[in-house]
């Protein structure tokens, strides 16, 4: 545990370093003082029985933004626009030759992407808030009042709370560690934390600490497999620098055992929670109907069999985490551009030729270590969905038992606090360097 936290103790006593800390404390005590701010004229207790009956979406929805939406603050929304946006800008640089191209062209085009990014997280930013107030002021729900006076406010109060956090994530990435979105999502989980504890420990104690032994070997787990990766040898040919022979070397190649991270199980419970959610609304809005039609019937059946208590909903769930780890990976992880660079560098994977054999041989080892994170992110997964009825918690105002053990929040929670750590050891070393360098400079002096 020392060790873990050594660069944390050690970056504190460099001033540079502490001051970047401190700024990253105060981004965090600013945002949540903002996520308290609310949209006026929300009837609270409308919107605590819409997340009731919402079959667990909302809550999941919710746990990126620490509260916000189940507060309908200003951050509602959060900052997963600008995380769509983002993955959408990734998908587009394997259909489009264009984007890969600007990607590759350095600081510029990582500008230009960035540019691109930020404007359609704008647009998609308004086109939900248009969506969610719309939803919200509908007498189904009756969340917000159906003036024109107050579709425009909540529409600019919800926009402008996810620029605030996009300008906040970047200022936190320029003038603090690490990356400032990661940072905010990593702050919206943990927020919501003391709450949960605090209710299981005046509700249930025993079953609290079931579920902390639990959370405790779930961080051990994530942390094995995040920090996991096949390496393959790789060796590189004599080669001609100027005027001198540079000897070959040995290297390897490092393939993440879970590369895709937390995006398959984004995307996967976004999809099983749908049709739960749309068939629970349609029941909602035809609950005075004095005859049971088909529909209505067919709506009970989609709403029981997709709940993330019923087996039909959770055997979905893990294959598409499977399917979508698969996709992913493909996406981020370019194997024939990648064995293009090994052959252009001068290397070599004994026993493989460069070219369409090393590639080949890639792929068969991509394939089958994304099987194992997939089977890996599945379990994670599906435990946030089990573990409370497993470990008999009783249901809290939050919800946030399942936090504790829930793949997706622990997969950005740990590894945003690897990173941090990452980051500020590398700063570390950079200065011992650079100290090093300044030494020797005034010993030849």
């Amino acid at each position: 545990m020392k060790k873990a936290l050594e660069p944390l103790i050690l970056g504190w006593r460099v001033p540079e370093l502490r001051a970047r800390m401190l700024f990253v404390l105060s981004a965090i005590v600013l945002y949540v003082i903002v996520l308290h701010i609310p949209i006026p004229n929300v009837n609270h207790e409308a919107l605590e029985k819409l997340f009731n009956s919402s079959a667990g979406i909302l809550d999941f929805i919710d746990m990126f933004g620490g509260g916000a939406l189940r507060k309908l603050s200003i951050l509602a929304l959060g900052i997963m626009p600008y995380i769509t946006s983002s993955i959408i800008f990734q998908i587009l640089t394997i259909a489009f030759p264009y984007f890969k191209e600007l990607q590759q062209e350095g600081e510029y085009g990582r500008r230009k992407m960035a540019q691109w990014t930020r404007w359609a997280a704008i647009g998609l930013t308004l086109i939900q808030a248009v969506i969610a107030t719309r939803a919200f002021q509908s007498p189904t729900f009756a969340i917000l009042p159906t003036t024109m006076t107050a579709f425009f406010q909540s529409v600019l109060a919800l926009t402008a709370g996810t620029m605030f956090l996009l300008w906040l994530g970047e200022q936190i990435t320029a003038r603090g560690i690490g990356n400032g979105i990661s940072f905010i999502i990593f702050a919206g989980i943990v927020a919501r934390l003391p709450q949960s504890i605090g209710e299981y420990i005046a509700t249930a104690p025993f079953q609290l600490f079931l579920l902390l032994l639990l959370f405790v070997a779930t961080i051990y787990a994530v942390i094995t497999v995040v920090q996991g990766e096949r390496r393959i040898p790789v060796r590189y040919a004599p080669r001609q620098a100027g005027q001198r022979m540079v000897q070959g070397q040995r290297s390897y190649l490092p393939l993440k055992l879970a590369a895709a991270n937390v995006i398959p199980i984004i995307f996967a419970v976004s999809i099983v929670l749908f049709p739960g959610q749309i068939a629970t609304w349609y029941l909602k809005a035809h609950s005075t109907d004095t005859t049971k039609s088909g529909l209505v019937t067919f709506a009970e059946f989609i709403q029981n069999q997709f709940n993330p208590h019923a087996w039909v909903a959770s055997i979905c769930y893990a294959a598409l985490v499977m399917a979508f780890t698969y996709f992913y990976t493909a996406v981020i992880f370019d194997v024939r551009d990648l064995s293009d660079n090994l052959k252009r560098y001068g290397g070599q994977i004994q026993g493989y030729a460069p070219g369409r054999p090393t590639e080949q041989y890639i792929n068969k080892v991509l394939t089958r270590i994304t099987f194992v994170g997939g089977v890996f992110l599945s379990t994670l997964a599906l435990m946030q969905w089990w573990s409370p009825t497993l470990l008999q918690l009783p249901q809290t105002s939050s919800s946030g038992g399942s936090l504790l053990v829930g793949g997706t929040s622990l997969l950005i929670v740990v590894g945003v606090a690897l990173e941090i750590m990452q980051n500020l050891d590398q700063q570390l070393k950079m200065r011992q360097y650079e100290g090093l360098a300044k030494g020797m400079g005034k010993g030849r002096l």
